[in-house]
């Protein structure tokens, strides 16, 4: 393949999506255009190091929109889509699952489409080296029984909600365009993503910024639910090693090799406050008095791991971060950036959980 591509990035103002290209423009020649949609979760904010860069490019579009779309594709000729693109938080599928329908399966359609059209427009070796990542969740699995079981390439999908059933949808119409028309597709399923610039409805950047506030920290359940978390820049990498140099049609594992309860990331997260922030803590004995347990989420899936063995034996790839030292690195991020964390706030989003009465 050519050394320099021109990489089209699905949802690239979000959390993934934001960090993906931050390395891409930082550590290489290649070009990245971002489509996005730009909803709640996506933040031009999180690209200032790199939005003046002349390989970058923006485009407000909703891949729901075909024509648009199509428009994109014949504007800047890609050599490679990294499908990133999607509604992405389980409360949220639980009140309102039409949009991620309409994001998660119709737009991964359409963008298959317009993909599939585009690639079969292209001669030699342009058409030869085209290539098509999706990038999907271990979700779409479902719910580990065993405390020893893993998630592999072969594991059967049996996905609990909205959310990861709609993931799973689109993980079952790439494989197909690659079965039907050949498309020289790629699929990644990852486990949990923590790390800098993530929206902070999700676990680890809400308990952080919810504890600065001194406000409860909700935890659902008893919370002992298990998951695999692996810190954003060494998944943007995993993505890199797949989209140039996978096999096509092939589906790569994405883990962090960190198998930790719930309840003990809101414990190691106060507990590192209780050392950096002592300040803040008010006439509390540590940040861990503000946990609070809430009724457990419907569906709540109780553990997920995955054995990421087939990248790391084939593309040599593993996590570089630990939990410990990945979580102390995002702490640090959101204590040192909170411009970032106040314009979401700002906003229309105020620090609460779907379904809960938190502020």
């Amino acid at each position: 393949m050519n050394s320099i591509k021109k990489i089209l990035v699905t949802g690239g103002a979000g959390f993934i999506g934001s960090a993906l290209i931050r390395h891409i423009i930082s550590s290489s020649n290649h070009s990245v255009i971002n489509v996005d949609k730009l909803t709640y979760s996506g933040n031009l904010q999180s690209l200032e190091s790199i939005i003046e860069s002349n390989n970058y490019f923006f485009e407000k579009i909703d891949i729901c929109n075909e024509q648009n779309l199509n428009k994109i594709f014949k504007k800047y000729q890609p050599d490679i889509v990294i499908h990133l693109a999607a509604e992405s938080h389980v409360d949220r599928s639980i009140d309102s699952p039409n949009e991620f329908i309409q994001t998660n399966i119709v737009g991964t359609y359409n963008l298959l489409q317009e993909s599939k059209n585009y690639w079969q427009s292209l001669k030699d070796i342009s058409k030869k080296n085209f290539r098509f990542l999706h990038v999907s969740t271990d979700e779409v699995f479902g719910n580990l029984e065993g405390k020893f079981d893993l998630f592999s390439e072969d594991t059967s999908y049996d996905p609990s909600s909205p959310y990861s059933a709609s993931k799973a949808s689109a993980d079952h119409l790439v494989r197909a365009w690659h079965r039907t028309y050949n498309l020289p597709v790629l699929i990644t399923n990852c486990s949990n993503n923590y790390g800098p610039c993530q929206f902070p409805e999700k676990l680890i950047p809400h308990i952080i910024l919810n504890a600065l506030k001194g406000n409860n920290l909700p935890v659902y359940g008893n919370g002992k639910q298990i998951r695999d978390w692996l810190f954003v820049n060494d998944h943007v990498l995993a993505l890199m090693k797949v989209a140039i140099d996978g096999v096509i049609g092939e589906t790569y594992n994405i883990g962090g090799n960190n198998e930790i309860q719930n309840i003990e990331v809101v414990k190691m997260i106060c507990n590192i406050l209780d050392e950096l922030v002592p300040h803040k803590l008010n006439g509390l004995g540590s940040f861990t008095d503000l946990i609070e347990f809430v009724e457990d989420r419907p569906g709540h899936d109780q553990r997920y791991a995955i054995n990421s063995n087939k990248i790391k034996n084939q593309l040599n790839w593993s996590p570089k971060e630990s939990f410990e030292s990945g979580i102390r690195k995002t702490i640090h991020w959101y204590l040192d950036n909170k411009k970032w964390s106040e314009n979401i706030e700002n906003g229309n989003y105020q620090l609460g959980r779907l379904g809960l009465n938190f502020e």
